[in-house]
């Protein structure tokens, strides 16, 4: 990463298994470092942890339609 977020790399395509801790605790500190830095993937996480947090409430039915 640079000093510029927007000039740097993004972690949008790693933002949903940090969410589920699904990162190695390398992968899981980049992101962290990242989104401390950059307004445009910190938003994009705040978005993916409300939809991830909505995920329990769904049932198989509502899946299936």
């Amino acid at each position: 990463m640079t000093g510029h977020p927007e000039d740097g790399p993004h972690m949008r395509q790693l933002l949903g298994a940090y969410v589920l801790d699904a990162l190695t605790a390398a992968e899981a500190h980049t992101v962290a470092r990242h989104l401390q830095s950059c307004d445009r993937c910190a938003a994009d996480y705040v978005a993916v942890a409300e939809a991830a947090a909505l995920l329990p409430l769904l049932s198989e039915e509502d899946l299936l339609e």
